[in-house]
């Protein structure tokens, strides 16, 4: 996964500068920049996803107030679709990300189990071995097809996003994806490791998302 693109100045329709370099954990869309998706998991990135800032897009919050099957919450990769879908009050974590707006921007969702492992590879905030048996990501930039490795991905490069950082994820976040009836997928950002659990449980937080398109 490349971790700079490039933003461009453009006018009637035509790139004429370029400005800056983006690197990952830069400040970016009314939060950071978490890497690249692609949706059709085909390597080819289509949007830039952007991480929400800790202290107004992340919270302690259930997946679901009772163990019943959500539809239209299955997806991997489609968050916004996941999340709208379960924008309610018996899903106070869905709920909670749809409703906010930071930095002008009103798009935040609760990321889908791939977008999550996105912002665990390119922001992991510990030294911690990872977990082996994750990290298969077909829709993260470039594909991946295989695992982790104990070393790789290694600590984040971005100051902030590092263990005691002020915009560091510490811990298990959920996803917006259904593991079945009564579950839901989460991801342990010390390590990796992907697992599904109670979708009553409180013990688990969330971190919005938004993407950009390219």
């Amino acid at each position: 996964m490349p971790d700079r693109i490039i933003q461009g100045s453009v006018i009637q329709g035509a790139v004429i500068s370029y400005t800056s370099t983006l690197s990952i954990g830069d400040a970016y869309g009314g939060g950071f920049y978490a890497g690249q998706i692609s949706t059709a998991g085909n390597g080819v990135a289509n949007y830039n996803l952007v991480v929400a800032p800790v202290a107004s897009g992340e919270s302690g919050k259930q997946w679901q107030t009772s163990g019943e099957s959500t539809a239209g919450t299955g997806s991997a990769i489609d968050g916004p679709t996941n999340s709208s879908n379960m924008n309610d009050a018996s899903h106070p974590a869905a709920q909670f990300c749809k409703g906010l707006t930071i930095g002008g921007f009103s798009d935040w969702y609760m990321p889908a189990l791939n977008e999550l492992e996105v912002c665990y590879y390119n922001l992991k905030p510990t030294t911690d071995g990872n977990n082996t048996g994750a990290g298969t990501n077909t829709n993260a930039v470039p594909s991946r097809g295989s695992g982790y490795t104990s070393g790789t991905p290694a600590q984040t490069s971005a100051t902030n996003f590092k263990s005691g950082g002020a915009q560091a994820f510490s811990g298990l976040y959920w996803s917006s994806t259904e593991a079945q009836t009564t579950l839901a997928w989460f991801q342990n950002f010390s390590t990796g490791r992907q697992a599904s659990f109670s979708k009553d449980s409180s013990i688990f937080k969330v971190r919005a998302v938004r993407r950009v398109a390219i």
